[in-house]
């Protein structure tokens, strides 16, 4: 039996208050639903199979470019993280792994498994952090890692990442996210052709130390810290990357990563098609990489996005097993607070592609009716589905509402007064 964090009592009582209230929506939904030929019973066992990953780093403040205001009570150590996430798992019931990012969650792995199992967590994928220096690194990331000029540097980088995959084997994990920083600031500071091809022959060392039943998810972004260019800037370059890499290498697509007019579920779709979707970073973003609450922003575009991926799931897509994770920065909200409504938020885009009408929307497709094939999706995405979460989570020992259960039990208030505040003012993303 693991662990809890929040006393049951606290989760009880706040059930309580409101399950009579829920069963009356959850059956007056199931009503409406029957007459669309759905079985609500059905979809709320979906939901309650469906899991995304907490990152380690999204527990604590994050902050920007200029400066960073740390919270109440934020995490010492993975150690902290650990039970911080294990909140979010406990209330939400829809966390069960943790994604860690080394160097920053760097420990025993003996140590970090026994503290993850006390509660019932396990962990997915490992993160490499060659966009910064640690304090005891040789060589400097500044200008580029895996696709530095020095070799020097990128053997450092490829040695990191085989290290991650070292690490990972011991806490069961299976996968390796790869994200550089590397670009250029100014037109003529790198050639284009040159570094990319550096990159490449690095990856390949990487991939070759991957164990046969692990997965390499690479991740494309924009732009940031390279702002005039970067080396892995769009999903075409990544599809590239994971084309030349190899059978186990897979596109990672994180939703704040592209320009706010681009069609990510178009996206979505060509990588589901041509078998190189590894999975998602969720998240949100009004301008660009403003690693945004889940849903906070656009949240059709995120039922689009899972649209596509409940289609693949119908038909049975070959290949098709993506990993779902959030990755976000909490610079004015509660971190645990922020994770599991997004991890909610999440969870809601998925029901509501449940929803759709796969038959009627195919048809309108074949008949080129624009309009009520965008009905289609709209009726699905109007349909309130916070019954069938709110069922899902009292169903598997979860809160119904689990902010109003967070803040009852006084979590913040009391790892504030245990962990030391630690002092603001400092520039630079965290």
């Amino acid at each position: 039996m693991s662990e809890t964090i929040i006393s049951a009592d606290v989760v009880d009582k706040d059930n309580l208050a409101r399950a009579a209230e829920l069963k009356r929506d959850y059956d007056a939904l199931g009503e409406r639903l029957d007459r669309r030929g759905i079985a609500v019973d059905a979809i709320r066992g979906k939901v309650e199979k469906f899991a995304v990953a907490i990152p380690s780093w999204g527990v604590g403040t994050g902050g920007t470019r200029f400066a960073r205001f740390p919270g109440a009570g934020e995490p010492r150590d993975i150690f902290d993280k650990i039970e911080d996430c294990a909140v979010i798992r406990q209330l939400t019931q829809a966390t069960p792994t943790v994604s860690l990012h080394i160097p920053w969650d760097t420990a025993d792995p003996n140590r970090l498994k026994q503290a993850a199992s006390r509660f019932g967590l396990g962990f997915d994928a490992m993160n490499s952090n060659t966009f910064s220096d640690a304090s005891d690194q040789k060589l400097s990331y500044k200008f580029g890692s895996l696709s530095h000029a020095d070799a020097g540097t990128r053997r450092q980088a490829v040695e990191h990442n085989l290290e991650c995959i070292e690490i990972g084997k011991k806490l069961g994990s299976k996968a390796l996210t790869v994200w550089i920083g590397d670009g250029s600031n100014f037109p003529g500071q790198v050639n284009f052709a040159k570094a990319f091809e550096r990159y490449l022959d690095a990856m390949k060392e990487i991939y070759a130390g991957l164990p046969d039943d692990w997965k390499l998810f690479t991740e494309h972004k924009m732009y940031e810290p390279a702002f005039y260019s970067t080396v892995v800037q769009d999903w075409g370059t990544n599809y590239i990357i994971a084309k030349e890499l190899g059978d186990k290498a897979f596109c990672l697509v994180d939703l704040g990563h592209h320009a706010p007019n681009v069609n990510i579920e178009m996206i979505v779709s060509r990588l589901i098609q041509f078998k190189k979707l590894g999975g998602f970073h969720f998240n949100d973003s009004k301008y660009g990489d403003d690693d945004l609450d889940a849903g906070s922003i656009d949240p059709y575009r995120l039922f689009l996005v899972f649209n596509e991926l409940v289609d693949a799931e119908l038909a049975g897509a070959e290949g098709f097993d993506p990993a779902h994770m959030l990755d976000q920065s909490h610079n004015v909200t509660d971190p645990i607070e922020s994770l599991m409504l997004s991890a909610v938020e999440v969870q809601r885009a998925y029901a509501q592609a449940l929803l759709v009408d796969r038959q009627a929307l195919e048809g309108y497709q074949d008949a080129n009716d624009a309009l009520m094939a965008t009905q289609t999706l709209k009726a699905a995405y109007r349909t309130d589905v916070e019954p069938i979460l709110a069922m899902a989570r009292l169903n598997t020992g979860g809160a119904i509402d689990p902010v109003a259960t967070y803040r009852a039990a006084g979590y913040r208030a009391k790892v504030a007064a245990e962990r030391p505040a630690v002092a603001g003012g400092g520039g630079g993303i965290v």
